[in-house]
C-alpha cells in the first residue's frame, strides 16, 4: 500500500506557487487579483486565497508544543475542556436543585449567580455538591465579593476541601462603568482586588479577577478589540496588584479571563491561540514562574448575534462558536441558550444547550485531539495576524495611561460602539448576514407573544446594589445586531393592518423570478405579506391582480432593458393607489424617476432603512 501511494504522489509534481497564480490571473480575465479573492478583514489585515508551507517558515509559533511556553497550542497537553451551565435561579435552595438536576447531565462546571454571599445562603447553594471534583463559578455585585470570598473560603476549610477546589468568583469592579458609564477609582479598584486576593489565599484553585471580556463580544466589537482589551485589562490587574506589594505569580494565578466567541469560526480559533500566545508572554514580564503565565480562559458564545424571528438558527450560531473555542482548546465552555434574547431560557433550552457540547465530545471527539489547527497554514497566519492587530491595540491602551483610565474617560466604550454601530450598519446593507433576519426572512412567523423580557436588563441590576448611574454617553451599547430589524416586524406585528407586497412578474423569465425572490427577502424582512406570481403577460393584468389583492406595494419584477416601457405603464396604471417599486437599478433609472417614480430597490440599497421609511407611510 506504502508502495502504491508513492507511485500517485510521483505522478503529480508539486505546483508552485507562481504557477497557481498565473493559472488564476488568466481565469480572472484582467480582474485585479487583490480586488477579487483577497478578503480584507474587520480586524485590520488581509486574507489570502490560499497558503502554503513557506508561509509558516518563519513563525515562531509553530516551535512549541501543546503545555509549552508560550502556549500557543495549550495550556495542557489534553483537550479536556468543562461544560458548563449558568444556574438561572438565585434562590439558594433552587438553585441547588437545578445543580444537582444538570451535574448528573453531563455538565462539571456551575456558574451560580449569588445576591445573598451570607455563610447559610453558602451551605444552602453548595449542598450536596461534589466541590472537590465539579468547578463552581460565583458572579455577584463588586461590592459583595469580598463577603463571598470570605464565607466562602471558610466553607470549603470545614468541608476539607480548600485544596482540591477549582472556581472562581467574578470580581469585575468596572463593570458598573461599562454598563452605565459610572466613574471608576483606580485606588478602589486595587484596594478591592487586594483584599479579595487576601481573603482567597488558603484556597490555591480560586480564582477572583475577572477579565470579562465576553462584555465586549456582546456589544459588538470587533474580535481583535475584545482579544486586545482583554490583554490590557488582565495587564492592568498585574499592574496594580504587583506594585500594592502582592507577589507577581500569586496575582496572575488569580486571573480568568470569560471571553465571547462570534460566529467568525477560523478567526475566533485563532483568537484563543494568540490569546494565550501573548498573555503568556506579558506575565513574563512580572514573573519568571511559567506556570503563573497560563491563561485560564472560559468561553461563551455570542448573545450578540443572536435573533427572537427564526430563533433556532441560533443553534447553528452557537454550535458552530462552540466549536471553534473547543478545537482552539479553551478551559471551559458555556452555549447560550437559543431562546435567551425573548425569555428565561426553559429546561427544554438549557438541556439543548449542554447537548451541543455534549456532541463535540461524545459524538466528535473534539476533546480527543489537542490543537488540531496547529502547523495549519491558514490558521497559523491568523493567529500571527490578530496577535499583531490586538498587540497595537494593547499598546495604545497603554500609552493613554491603561486600562483603568480608558475606561474611565470612555475610550474604550467609545471605540467598541463604534465597531457596534458600523456592525448594525453592514447589517442594514446586508454586508452583514443573520439569515432569517436580514436575508431569507420566514415573512410568516410572529414573534411578539413569546418575548417575555426586554432587550437589556442591566440598569436593574445596578440599581438593586445602590450604584450610581452615571455618564450614560460612556457606557456599552447592548443592543443586539438584529434588534433594529425585529424592532421593524415587530412594529408590522401590531399594526392594524399587515401591508401586502405583490410581485408584478412580466418580461425575461430568469430576471422576473429572480428579483421576485429578492424583493420577497426584501420586504419579508419587515414581516410583510408577500404575494408572488408565475408571471403576467401584460401590465394591464398585473396591475389588475394587484388591486384585486388590495396590494399596498407593487413591485414590478422584470429585466433592465425592459423596464423603461414596463414601469412607466405600471406607475401610471396604479395612479396612486399603492406604492410602486422597481426591483433593481436599470440604466434608465433617471428617466424614471423623472416620471415620478420613487422607490427601487437593488443590492446596493440600505434594507433597513427602506423599511423604516415604508412602514413610516403604511402602518396605521
Amino acid at each position: 500500500m506504502a508502495e502504491t501511494k508513492e507511485k500517485l504522489f510521483s505522478q503529480f509534481p508539486p505546483v508552485s506557487y507562481e504557477t497557481w497564480r498565473a493559472k488564476v490571473d488568466a481565469d480572472l480575465k484582467g480582474v485585479p487579483f487583490e480586488k477579487k479573492l483577497v478578503w480584507r478583514t474587520n480586524e485590520g489585515f488581509n486574507v489570502q486565497p490560499m497558503y502554503q508551507r513557506a508561509d509558516i517558515a518563519d513563525l515562531k509559533t509553530t516551535n512549541s508544543l501543546p503545555g509549552e511556553y508560550p502556549y500557543v497550542r495549550g495550556t495542557r497537553d489534553d483537550n479536556h475542556w468543562l461544560t458548563r451551565q449558568e444556574i438561572i435561579p438565585t434562590d439558594p435552595a433552587e438553585a441547588n436543585h437545578v445543580a444537582l438536576d444538570v451535574l448528573a447531565k453531563g455538565v462539571n462546571s456551575l456558574g451560580f449567580k449569588v445576591k445573598d454571599p451570607s455563610a447559610a445562603s453558602l451551605e444552602t447553594l453548595l449542598e450536596g455538591i461534589d466541590l472537590a471534583s465539579v468547578e463552581v463559578n460565583f458572579s455577584t455585585c463588586p461590592k459583595k465579593a469580598l463577603d463571598l470570598a470570605k464565607n466562602l473560603v471558610e466553607y470549603l476549610k470545614a468541608k476539607g476541601v480548600a485544596d482540591s477546589f477549582k472556581g472562581s468568583i467574578n470580581y469585575n469592579p468596572y463593570k458598573h462603568a461599562f454598563r452605565h458609564g459610572a466613574e471608576v477609582d483606580a485606588a478602589a479598584v486595587a484596594a478591592g482586588a487586594k483584599a479579595l486576593l487576601e481573603a482567597v489565599a488558603p484556597v490555591k484553585g480560586l480564582r477572583c479577577l475577572s477579565v470579562d471580556s465576553d462584555i465586549f463580544n456582546n456589544s459588538g466589537a470587533y474580535i481583535f478589540q475584545e482579544l486586545g482589551y482583554a490583554l490590557a485589562w488582565g495587564a492592568e490587574w498585574m499592574t496594580l496588584l504587583t506594585e500594592a506589594g502582592i507577589a507577581a505569580d500569586e496575582v496572575a494565578k488569580r486571573i480568568k479571563f470569560n471571553m465571547g466567541i462570534s460566529s467568525n469560526y477560523f478567526m475566533e480559533l485563532a483568537k484563543f491561540r494568540a490569546a494565550r500566545m501573548m498573555w503568556a508572554q506579558i506575565a513574563a514580564q512580572y514573573t519568571s514562574d511559567k506556570d503563573a503565565c497560563k491563561m485560564v480562559a472560559h468561553a461563551t458564545t455570542s448573545k450578540f448575534n443572536q435573533t427572537i424571528y427564526d430563533a433556532h438558527v441560533n443553534l447553528l450560531r452557537s454550535q458552530t462558536e462552540a466549536m471553534s473555542a473547543a478545537l482552539a482548546g479553551v478551559d471551559s465552555i458555556t452555549v447560550t441558550p437559543f431562546d435567551t434574547p425573548y425569555k428565561t431560557p426553559d429546561e427544554f433550552s438549557e438541556r439543548i444547550a449542554r447537548n451541543q457540547q455534549l456532541l463535540l465530545k461524545e459524538e466528535s471527539h473534539l476533546d480527543k485531539v489537542v490543537d488540531p489547527a496547529g502547523g495549519s497554514y491558514y490558521v497559523e497566519t491568523l493567529t500571527v495576524s490578530l496577535a499583531e492587530q490586538a498587540w497595537k491595540l494593547f499598546l495604545e491602551v497603554e500609552e493613554k495611561g491603561g486600562f483603568t483610565a480608558c475606561v474611565d474617560n470612555g475610550d474604550i466604550q467609545t471605540a467598541v460602539n463604534a465597531s457596534s454601530a458600523k456592525r448594525h450598519q453592514d447589517m442594514a446593507r446586508r454586508k452583514e448576514i443573520l439569515l432569517g433576519t436580514n436575508q431569507f426572512p420566514n415573512f410568516n412567523e410572529f414573534a411578539a407573544e413569546k418575548i417575555q423580557k426586554g432587550e437589556c436588563g442591566c440598569k436593574k441590576e445596578g440599581h438593586s446594589c445602590g450604584c450610581a448611574e452615571g455618564d450614560a454617553n460612556k457606557a456599552l451599547i447592548c443592543a443586539r445586531q438584529a434588534s433594529d430589524f425585529e424592532a421593524l416586524r415587530l412594529a408590522t406585528e401590531a399594526a392594524a393592518n399587515r401591508p401586502k407586497v405583490f410581485m408584478l412578474t412580466i418580461g425575461n423569465l430568469a430576471m422576473r423570478l429572480a428579483r421576485a425572490q429578492f424583493s420577497s427577502n426584501f420586504f419579508g424582512c419587515a414581516g410583510y405579506e408577500i404575494i408572488d406570481n408565475i408571471g403576467f403577460d401584460t401590465v394591464t393584468d398585473g396591475v389588475k391582480a394587484a388591486m384585486e389583492k388590495k396590494a399596498d406595494i407593487v413591485v414590478l419584477c422584470s429585466s433592465d432593458d425592459e423596464y423603461a416601457t414596463y414601469a412607466p405603464e405600471a406607475y401610471k396604471l396604479l395612479d396612486g393607489k399603492a406604492e410602486f417599486v422597481v426591483a433593481g437599478a436599470p440604466a434608465c433609472t433617471d428617466d424614471l424617476k423623472a416620471l415620478g417614480i420613487e422607490n427601487f430597490i437593488h443590492v446596493r440599497s440600505n434594507v433597513l432603512e427602506t423599511l423604516q421609511q415604508f412602514n413610516s407611510r403604511l402602518l396605521k
